[in-house]
């Protein structure tokens, strides 16, 4: 099984028979991991963000597949063993959600930018494209998050929960 598998949050999972299945499907459907959701199944509101290899990645464009032999995070393994994930205590205090639906993905997303920022990755708005160190300021963290649609108003607390976080760790 390990050579065929999918691990997810740790655990090896078999990938589905039908190759046709979207890595958010098998998730929620399959795995009844339902911390993942479906908002435009088109790549574009980011509700269905996971992290693979610690990237990020919108799996309603992904096939399940895909990523036989590869390390699946959802929000359901973020926390751990001792509570939360430093990011969703974050959202709890900063009222980071409101209707909630787009929170998986908002914090799986936030994660994977975190990780691309402390690699020096620039985005559209990063001032010196050639600095290792790249500050996580508010139009870093909005540009970075742009991918992730918030449609109830939560946004402020969003970023204010991810800046409290990370706006140091790439210092």
């Amino acid at each position: 099984m390990k050579n065929v598998a999918i691990r997810i949050n740790g655990a090896a999972v078999a990938p589905p028979a039908d190759p046709r299945v979207s890595l958010l499907d098998f998730l929620r459907e399959t795995l009844h991991l339902h911390g993942t959701k479906k908002g435009c199944n088109q790549g574009a509101c980011g509700a269905c963000t996971v992290l693979v290899d610690g990237e990020r990645i919108v799996s309603c464009l992904a096939l399940a597949v895909q990523y036989v032999g590869r390390d699946i995070v959802t929000i359901e393994g973020l926390a751990g063993q001792d509570g939360p994930h430093r990011l969703q205590q974050a959202f709890i205090e900063h009222d980071g959600f409101q209707c909630g639906y787009c929170t998986p993905g908002q914090i799986c997303s936030a994660v994977g930018m975190a990780a691309e920022a402390r690699r020096g990755l620039p985005s559209h708005v990063t001032d010196d494209l050639s600095a290792r160190r790249i500050a996580l300021t508010r139009d870093e963290l909005r540009e970075r998050m742009s991918g992730n649609l918030c449609r109830c108003g939560a946004h402020n607390g969003i970023i204010a929960a991810i800046a409290e976080t990370y706006a140091g760790a790439a210092e």
